[in-house]
């Protein structure tokens, strides 16, 4: 543990102890200093703040932000002028350097998540000091003498389950953790079940770590006997996870489950509690649970989206940032007995695909088949709907400037080499002249959506 992480945890340990009012000034003094520097060194906030008193430290006087309206304008939204879109997007289509520094001093994570609209967002080390620190606090509540005892009998050894092949922060970030990247493998889950399943057996982690829909399926073949890890922590991440298949997972690896709730935007959003709850980090974060009108929403009431202030991020300041989920804030106190806010999430949905084979049906995680497409050269925005079986219709709206012909044979032959290594070249990728339609049941806009899921008003016309 660095000095700064050691300082950065001692401070989290002193503001828990105090508790929530403490947290609470702590917040509103962190974003008072963000909004300070960002109007400061950021083009694009001194504009958009010109019209804020002096001091800000309520944060519904600021507009609400978004990646949509953030990325096009990406030069003047970052505070350090040598940092460019075209210098990140040169950066992020080189797969070699995932982990390694952007010009020399910046983590560069990308995503299109479930919005289906690619991002690029970058961190500096303080914040992924204070993201280090909440973490290592966080599992410091979890593990009592027998969960450290069974993760050092296994040597640490950490398994995440994450996409692989890009600069996604999972990844990227993994290769930042000093001592604890020494002990992690990363498991693509783009790989073959029967392939994925032979190396964790071989790896056997003591924490194991993943999509949710990638846990449900390696949760299948623990149970079915082909799976025989005993990890000590379960850890599902980047998708919805139900109370009852979180009871499951637990149940067939035998182990403790926790969940924390974040984003590539802000990593340490909150931490996941024994009680199946994400309690907010509200020293270093501000969530808003809003309307469809960015109105706030009570507590017990589903919400149309939620905006996320991260107060540690000041090279690309994400301030009052439509995530877009669906949460509800919990109206009374946890059972856990942790003080601070708590929310469950209801717009991270993630069924898995299945499709038919000869012998039975092959599983795909969701994931898989997005990330495959979000790392194709011209994609801007995506959906994929299974509307059979054996077919996937595939509907795009290429980037700017991008050639829509060579983006979809792009995309086919991605998808297509990703089929095939799942054993299902027989899968119909059928283009659509729809463009990527939003649910209207509400939460996120899903870029995949499994047969049973796909709704009338997401299939095509016939």
């Amino acid at each position: 543990m660095n000095s700064t992480v050691f300082r950065l945890w001692r401070d989290l340990r002193s503001a828990r102890r105090l508790g929530p009012g403490e947290m609470e000034r702590r917040q509103r003094r962190r974003l008072a200093a963000l909004v300070a520097f960002a109007r400061a060194r950021s083009p694009y906030y001194r504009e958009l703040y010109r019209d804020l008193p002096g001091t800000v430290t309520d944060p519904a006087l600021l507009p609400v932000t978004s990646k949509q309206e953030l990325m096009p304008r990406f030069d003047d939204w970052v505070t350090d002028p040598e940092v460019t879109l075209e210098r990140a997007r040169a950066f992020v289509a080189r797969p070699g350097l995932v982990g390694s520094r952007f010009l020399g001093r910046y983590l560069v994570g990308t995503t299109s998540g479930t919005t289906g609209s690619p991002g690029i967002f970058l961190a500096d080390d303080d914040c992924l000091a204070v993201s280090f620190a909440i973490a290592l606090q966080m599992r410091m509540t979890w593990f009592g003498p027998r969960e450290i005892a069974g993760i050092v009998a296994r040597r640490g050894r950490l398994a995440a389950v994450v996409a692989t092949g890009g600069h996604f922060m999972a990844a990227a970030g993994s290769t930042r953790l000093g001592a604890v990247s020494r002990a992690t493998r990363l498991f693509s889950v783009h790989a073959p079940t029967a392939q994925l399943v032979a190396e964790l057996n071989r790896f056997r982690p003591a924490v194991l770590i993943g999509y949710t829909s990638a846990l449900s399926l390696l949760a299948d073949e623990q149970a079915a006997g082909r799976l025989h890890i005993d990890p000590v922590l379960v850890e599902p991440a980047g998708e919805t996870l139900t109370p009852t298949e979180r009871e499951r997972i637990a149940t067939t690896f035998g182990t403790m489950v926790r969940a924390p709730y974040g984003s590539t935007e802000c990593t340490h959003l909150t931490d996941g509690c024994s009680a199946g709850w994400f309690h907010v980090n509200t020293d270093w974060v501000i969530v808003e649970p809003v309307d469809a009108d960015h109105r706030p929403v009570p507590p017990g009431e589903p919400s149309a989206g939620v905006l996320i202030s991260n107060l540690a991020n000041r090279v690309q300041p994400i301030l009052r940032y439509e995530l877009g989920d669906s949460v509800v804030l919990r109206p009374d106190p946890c059972p856990c007995g942790d003080l601070r806010p708590a929310l469950s999430v209801q717009g991270r949905s993630a069924d898995v695909l299945r499709f038919p084979t000869p012998d039975g049906e092959r599983i795909v995680v969701p994931l898989a088949l997005a990330t495959v497409v979000d790392r194709t050269p011209g994609v801007g925005r995506f959906q994929l709907v299974q509307t059979a079986p054996s077919t996937l219709r595939v509907r795009l709206h290429p980037a700017d400037g991008a050639d829509p012909a060579a983006v979809r044979v792009a995309v086919h032959r991605e998808l297509g080499g990703l089929l095939e290594g799942y054993g299902l070249p027989g899968i119909t990728l059928e283009d659509a002249e729809e463009a990527p339609a939003q649910d209207s049941r509400g939460g996120k806009f899903r870029t995949v959506i499994p047969l049973d899921a796909a709704l009338p008003h997401l299939r095509p016309a016939r």
